[in-house]
């Protein structure tokens, strides 16, 4: 069994969804420490004029060192109109925005407390437009009290993995030696990014790519299973 884990990201990347389509069981990481000026937060859109953040604001002053599960949004700022309203306004010409429409009104029209629950019910959504029908859990349901590479041999252990399937980033870090004690393969994943039609895009040089997902989504429809490689 292939088994991968992440912390939950805001509208994440190609790249993040091909891991858990690629695993037999993805494991949130709500547990580790909450990283600001990342993607747990944030991520990258297409506009007229190149890509742009959409950020979701979170309540980090005076928080010390928060796990990614306590972790507020700061509702305070009119975050959810703002994204909506860009939304609209980059994508809403795009060949299937309005295949998309119900599902952005009802999230943005939710008052959301805690980043984690935001973020997963929309990569809950992505994962269902792909029909990708990974096994999800939580690293807070295993209970582990590992750190570093031995959370991830804890974690595979509980779920009786074969293999850790892990981004490339992991080979600056993991101790693959660990892994070979405790007889896990250890893959890196290899992933290629696709080119497909974007809004605004003039030819192929045009194209830019580590944007949301949602990108792909709102371009090509129900032909994103194939623009991933997936059959």
């Amino acid at each position: 069994m292939i088994v991968s884990v992440h912390q939950p990201q805001y509208i994440p990347w190609l790249g993040y969804i091909d891991k858990i389509a690629r695993s037999d069981h993805f494991v949130f990481l709500d547990c580790v420490q909450y990283k600001e000026r990342e993607f747990q937060n944030r991520n990258r859109i297409r506009t007229d004029r190149g890509w742009m953040w959409l950020t979701v604001p979170v309540i980090s002053t005076g928080k010390g060192r928060q796990l990614f599960s306590e972790v507020l949004i700061d509702n305070s700022f009119r975050w959810k109109q703002k994204h909506w309203d860009t939304w609209q306004t980059f994508y809403g010409k795009a060949p299937f925005f309005e295949v998309h429409r119900q599902f952005f009104e009802d999230t943005y029209s939710q008052k959301w407390e805690k980043l984690m629950d935001l973020n997963i019910h929309v990569i809950r959504h992505i994962l269902n437009c792909l029909s990708i029908s990974t096994a999800i859990s939580f690293e807070s349901e295993l209970k582990t009290s590992s750190t570093k590479t031995e959370r991830i041999i804890e974690i595979c252990k509980k779920l009786k993995a074969s293999t850790y399937l892990s981004g490339s980033g992991g080979k600056d870090y993991l101790d693959e030696s660990r892994f070979e004690d405790e007889a896990i393969d250890l893959e890196y994943q290899h992933f290629t990014h696709p080119v497909y039609q974007q809004q605004f895009m003039k030819d192929e040089e045009d194209f830019l790519p580590y944007l949301s997902v949602l990108d792909l989504l709102l371009n090509e429809g129900p032909d994103s299973r194939q623009v991933m490689g997936y059959k």
